[in-house]
């Protein structure tokens, strides 16, 4: 493939924009066009990037039905938007690097990543937590042994209070017939990269959780339908205002989350928009049905565990995880990795390597980065198996995760033996 890779992109928000910016600035790639129906952020992206206005298209359909025109394509549209997008520029010859979820249905999954087996195409699905800097370590350890075999694993995604309430309450994600149960949409790539870290097929999975603080039952008596009325606004921990007006100033902040709120970035426009969109409702009073608080367990091939828990309850942090081996044991936060070797009694602190990334693009601690460039890799190479997993693997994380979703609603364990292996 000759460089540059010229790059296409469907789906102009925040995880568009940001696979775009770092393919661009990997010096190896290009992006040549751009679909999104919202032509402000269409014409962000495309100004930025220098894209020609006859390549400038208001929807994916547009740009499929016309001549190919790149190499690959980054889809990044809404969750219920991938699937025929996918199929059809993978039928039509493009690389694909496919923001998760792969669809919201395991047989749009199934035919997607079929698609792409029968295209030949490279094709990589976001998960990106596999690539941060910090998961590689973590897996050197791993496989050099430092902990022996590895017997079980607890893993932690604290989403945040107002991560939670802007993504999951207010906002895209808040419902599942609009987007998906919030395990696939938030959580697939840890159930993912647990797959990965264990290397084992998983036999077994229960859950529980369920929807426990964001409810009209919750609200306080003083509250009103609007943050920007409300005489809660100093003490309540999910106040709009307090949310997004501190963002202003900042760059990264500014990108994400205020831009999704509102492109005018001064404290008028972002008032206005919360007293009349969707991001200044009370969460007390939206629309959402999606868990706030989910627990996992996970039994794989050869007696291995893991238990996974997913939180709203929590800080804006990194994921953390406990690795129990049988010689030893990891406690990591997504910065430093804690290891103790029980053969000498010894503890350590294995540092991180610095994240490779732009400056506002260091997002899941470089594994943005870190996939973009594993993706272009793949391409310049023409050798797609020894930069990115089989996409099957990725398959199977998100048929584990219907399993898991599964067992919560129906307070069962569910077996996985000989159902969806790859």
């Amino acid at each position: 493939m000759t460089v540059p890779v010229s790059i296409a992109v469907v789906g102009a928000g925040n995880r568009g924009q940001t696979y775009a910016d770092l393919a661009a600035a990997d010096g190896r790639a290009q992006v040549v066009a751009v679909a999104d129906p919202d032509s402000a952020r269409r014409d962000e992206l495309a100004d930025r990037h220098a894209v020609s206005d006859n390549r400038r298209f208001d929807s994916w359909e547009a740009l499929v039905g016309g001549p190919r025109i790149a190499d690959a394509v980054v889809v990044a549209t809404q969750d219920r938007i991938h699937y025929e997008p996918a199929v059809a520029l993978l039928d039509r010859g493009y690389h694909l690097l496919l923001e998760k979820p792969i669809a919201t249905t395991p047989e749009q999954c199934d035919a997607i990543v079929e698609a792409a087996e029968r295209a030949g195409a490279t094709f990589a699905v976001c998960h990106v937590m596999r690539y941060a800097p910090y998961s590689l370590t973590l897996q050197r350890l791993l496989d050099s042994g430092a902990i022996g075999e590895l017997v079980s694993v607890e893993h932690l995604e604290p989403i945040g209070w107002w991560h939670f309430a802007h993504s999951f309450v207010r906002g895209n994600w808040r419902r599942e017939d609009e987007s998906s149960f919030m395990l696939l949409a938030k959580c697939v790539h840890d159930i993912d990269w647990l797959s990965h870290v264990i290397g084992r097929p998983a036999r077994r999975v229960s859950s529980f959780g369920g929807l426990y603080h964001f409810r009209a039952d919750r609200r306080p008596a003083e509250a009103a339908d609007r943050c920007v009325d409300c005489v809660l606004q100093q003490s309540c921990p999910y106040s709009a205002p307090k949310i997004y007006l501190p963002c202003l100033g900042d760059p990264a902040w500014e990108r994400w989350p205020l831009r999704a709120v509102t492109s005018d970035l001064t404290v008028e426009g972002v008032l206005a928009a919360l007293r009349d969109g969707p991001y200044g409702r009370c969460v007390y009073d939206c629309d959402n049905d999606v868990v706030d608080h989910q627990v996992v367990s996970i039994e794989y091939e050869g007696c291995v565990t893991a238990s996974f828990t997913a939180t709203a309850f929590t800080g804006y942090q990194l994921r953390k995880t406990k690795l129990f081996g049988t010689h030893g044991c990891i406690e990591g936060d997504g910065k430093v990795l804690d290891l103790l070797d029980f053969r000498t009694g010894r503890r350590e602190w294995v540092p991180i390597p610095t994240v490779d990334a732009p400056k506002g693009l260091e997002g899941h601690g470089g594994g943005d980065a870190g996939l973009v460039r594993a993706f272009l890799d793949a391409l310049v190479s023409g050798d797609p198996a020894a930069h990115l997993p089989d996409p099957r693997q990725a398959l199977a994380a998100h048929h584990l995760t219907w399993a898991a979703e599964q067992a919560r609603l129906t307070a069962s364990v569910v077996d996985l033996v000989g159902a969806h292996r790859h």
